[in-house]
């Protein structure tokens, strides 16, 4: 479940017809399209929203795609919004909570809802947001996935899992308190706001020598890095001491049995891997701080196309595809 593999998606993508209006087209390893409009350039995302807490779907629906929009360099302006749902469990009034969050949360951001859809259909299982949202940007200030450099570093913005601990903390309350107590519990429970990275991609995207940003959403660390090796066409060194995992990550690890490349897989939607300039890093550390959040530099962009993990000093083939087990997680008793 979830995403198509990146061969499968790409056979979809074949049948698109190039047009030299649009500058980054559908493509494997890019979270937002870009368009040219007069002398500025549109960026568009569009994602889903389903099978999260019914009391965040609406903010998670806005800031889903507007984090899309803010790792790119522009600041989310415009969006549409579908609903959709199922007849018997899917009333007006229902709707109208998950309306009023998605307004509330695209009021906070600046975003003016333009346009959207809303129906029961007898197809769905349960509700169906999507949203598509628009802004613009300098044709000098775009930032894509696909501008990492040889010798850049990687920079991870929050530490591995927050989305999969929290959610997990979110719909499996008994069993979270007995392992992580009932303190933690209540803390992760807070924590749904880390899933937006708005705020920090478009400080981000002030600093020279921030080249591309990807946001760390499903496959995790493993999908992420892998896309911004493969659209920058470089390769990379990651040492795993320095990437940052909560204990409660590791906690989750052990009672479900997951392996490593499966943790490193966890779904983490809000944290922001980044391709940064040496010359930078000081600037970047300082911008995170800021916004609260502590800058962890775990590796570094290479030209040899090598992508390598380093744990305990021994160097081994990074995971080449991303076994999340975030699904399975979230329907498990």
């Amino acid at each position: 479940m979830g995403k198509l593999a990146a061969r499968e998606l790409q056979e979809i993508l074949n049948c698109i017809t190039p047009d030299e209006r649009v500058l980054v087209p559908p493509q494997v390893g890019f979270d937002a399209g870009v368009h040219r409009l007069g002398d500025k350039l549109v960026v568009v995302a569009t994602d889903p929203c389903t099978g999260v807490p019914e009391e965040w779907f609406g903010w998670l629906l806005i800031n889903y795609a507007a984090s899309d929009i803010a790792l790119f360099g522009a600041k989310p302006e415009f969006c549409t919004i579908t609903l959709l749902g199922p007849p018997r469990s899917t009333s007006p009034r229902r709707f109208q909570k998950i309306m009023a969050q998605t307004c509330k949360a695209a009021d906070e951001l600046g975003i003016a809802i333009v346009r959207g859809h809303t129906a029961m259909y007898g197809s769905l299982k349960d509700v169906l947001g999507v949203c598509t949202v628009y802004g613009t940007v300098e044709p000098n200030r775009l930032i894509t996935s696909g501008g990492a450099k040889p010798g850049d570093l990687i920079l991870c913005t929050k530490p591995l899992g927050i989305e999969t601990i929290t959610n997990y903390v979110l719909t499996h309350r008994e069993t979270a308190q007995q392992l992580f107590g009932i303190q933690k519990q209540a803390e992760y429970g807070r924590l749904v706001p880390m899933q937006s990275c708005v705020r920090e991609a478009l400080a981000l995207s002030e600093v020279e020598g921030v080249h591309a940003m990807h946001d760390v959403t499903e496959g995790g660390f493993v999908a992420a890095l892998n896309e911004l090796a493969e659209t920058s066409k470089t390769g990379f060194r990651v040492k795993c001491e320095n990437i940052a995992i909560p204990n409660e990550a590791l906690v989750l690890q052990r009672h479900l049995g997951l392996s490593d490349a499966q943790m490193l897989a966890f779904s983490s939607t809000g944290t922001i891997l980044a391709a940064v300039s040496v010359s930078a890093k000081q600037k970047v550390t300082e911008t995170l701080q800021k916004l609260k959040l502590t800058a962890s530099f775990i590796g570094e962009f290479t030209d040899t196309k090598e992508r390598i993990i380093v744990q305990n000093n021994i160097e081994r083939p990074f995971p080449s595809q991303a076994d999340d087990p975030y699904t399975a997680m979230m329907t498990r008793p």
